[in-house]
């Protein structure tokens, strides 16, 4: 009677379990074409190159407290062309917004993929310390790309 509880128990699931994952794998090695999506690498994981989405461009390491700080965009995402542009400034200890600003509506000039469009990212912190950067893109689809990048106020 024992052996009917252990098989019942932990034999036949192992058994349904390998046939089930077989029937799975031999369906997906029949569409060799398939796109794994993964969970997104996090911006601190990824290693910089120029095939990211979104670059932010123009951004020393360092800055003044008088000194603006100006940057701009690249898109590098062709299905990112119209949306909203939100660049942030956080402060690296606190984890606090010190500044955002939004663009709202940005479209790529013919031949261009910098933004924002007619308008500029530029302001001044007076306070020293560490900060992070993030400008993020939201398409008219609602998805979206983001970058940051950190720098220091001296």
């Amino acid at each position: 009677m024992a052996t009917k509880k252990i098989l019942v128990v932990f034999v036949l699931p192992a058994i349904f379990s390998l046939i089930f994952g077989s029937a799975v794998m031999a369906e997906i090695l029949q569409k060799p074409d398939r796109e794994l999506n993964l969970w997104p690498i996090s911006s601190s994981e990824r290693f910089s190159n120029n095939d990211d989405p979104i670059e932010i461009i123009g951004l020393s390491k360092q800055y003044s407290t008088s000194e603006p700080i100006e940057i701009q965009v690249k898109i590098n995402d062709s299905s990112f062309d119209c949306g909203d542009l939100y660049v942030t400034i956080y402060s690296s200890e606190k984890n606090d917004v010190i500044t955002q600003s939004g663009f709202f509506e940005q479209c790529f000039e013919q031949g261009s993929t910098i933004l924002p469009v007619g308008d500029e990212f530029s302001k001044v912190i007076d306070s020293s310390g560490t900060y992070e950067i993030v400008a993020e893109m939201v398409s008219k689809k609602l998805m979206n790309i983001s970058t940051s990048e950190v720098f220091t106020i001296k």
